[in-house]
């Protein structure tokens, strides 16, 4: 069946579907990225988003077992491709594009102009829409509430390294963590602890650990008060602390910084970050609509550079183990020229 994509600028796209026959509302954005389809559609960074892959061909090598997702479920609203291809071929795949989406509701629109349509994005900024198959729906701003709390676990969680033997502890919360932060820590012998993002272990002191972890998610950062909260009361001890995309935002916050929202985001996989005090670049996976001012907080100083807009991609304590980063190290999918940042942090615990 045929559908649409409708801008809140009132420009339409028409389109083939793909997926579920349901209508959705969301802020339309895209990626530059090749691959990993699957991995980034289960980021929960992209809770209440309308995605648009820039590279043409998508489905061509299926969908891979649960365990290679980077959660338990689909967080894009709705999907828009260039091509989509109904017959993958790879030794990883378990199902087709489309029946995954179709099984988790998600509607799926072929649109052949995704150029165009990104250019404009580009040219205006990111912004509502909606993809419109069985009925109209309203207009929804998924950054205009606190959607972290719709992505956090609602439990609390021990995780064990292989062979349940480990020097150290982290605590992640859980703002919409990716599943391989925690995959990155267990290999490295860690213990993690991944909790709500609104829990606060000084009120609640039950879980000894030895570093906080402050995850990725979605949405506008300045939501997410009580994490905030927490990470003040953080910076008053000596606790090492991490950040990771909205965590680094969460921390410039929670230190007195301040942050705004980017024209279109950041979202690929080839995303070129400068080290502060050198010349080596390296090449990143990110996913956030959301930047840390330039303007750091005192204490800090910029840690990494975007090479493209001159955006902050990352600061760190000038004497104290507290660090961040806007990208992801743990990538997946992506290059991981900056995994070594955990053993970095690990270093200082």
């Amino acid at each position: 069946m045929t559908g649409k994509l409708l801008l809140e600028d009132g420009s339409q796209f028409e389109g083939i579907s793909f997926g579920a026959n349901t209508s959705v509302a969301g802020e339309v954005v895209f990626s530059t990225g090749m691959v990993g389809y699957p991995q980034g559609m289960t980021d929960p960074s992209f809770e209440g988003q309308i995605l648009i892959f820039t590279y043409p061909i998508i489905g061509s090598y299926g969908v891979p077992d649960k365990s290679q997702w980077e959660s338990d479920r689909i967080h894009t609203s709705g999907i828009v491709v260039s091509q989509y291809i109904d017959t993958p071929s790879s030794y990883s795949s378990k199902q087709t594009l489309s029946s995954w989406l179709k099984s988790q509701n998600i509607p799926g629109l072929e649109i052949k102009d995704t150029r165009l349509l990104t250019q404009k994005i580009r040219s205006s900024g990111a912004m509502l829409g909606k993809i419109i198959l069985d009925k109209n729906v309203a207009d929804y701003d998924p950054n205009s509430e606190n959607i972290v709390a719709n992505v956090s676990t609602k439990k609390i969680t021990e995780l064990l390294p292989e062979g349940n033997t480990y020097k150290k502890t982290v605590l992640l919360v859980d703002c919409g963590a990716k599943n391989n932060i925690e995959r990155s820590f267990l290999k490295r012998g860690v213990r993690v602890f991944k909790v709500p993002w609104d829990f606060d272990p000084f009120v609640n002191p039950s879980i000894p650990f030895d570093a906080l972890f402050i995850s990725n998610g979605p949405g506008d950062p300045k939501m997410a008060t009580k994490t905030i909260a927490m990470i003040k009361k953080a910076l008053q001890t000596d606790i090492p602390i991490l950040g990771i995309c909205l965590g680094n935002q969460l921390l410039a916050l929670a230190a007195g910084g301040d942050t705004y929202k980017l024209k279109f985001g950041h979202r690929s996989q080839n995303q070129p970050c400068l080290l502060a005090g050198s010349k080596r670049c390296f090449i990143t996976t990110q996913n956030h609509g959301f930047a840390v001012s330039n303007d750091l907080p005192k204490g800090f100083k910029p840690w990494f550079t975007n090479a493209n807009d001159n955006s902050n991609e990352g600061i760190i304590h000038q004497s104290r183990p507290v660090m961040s980063v806007q990208f992801h190290p743990e990538a997946t999918p992506g290059p991981t020229d900056c995994e070594w940042i955990f053993d970095y942090f690990l270093e200082k615990l």
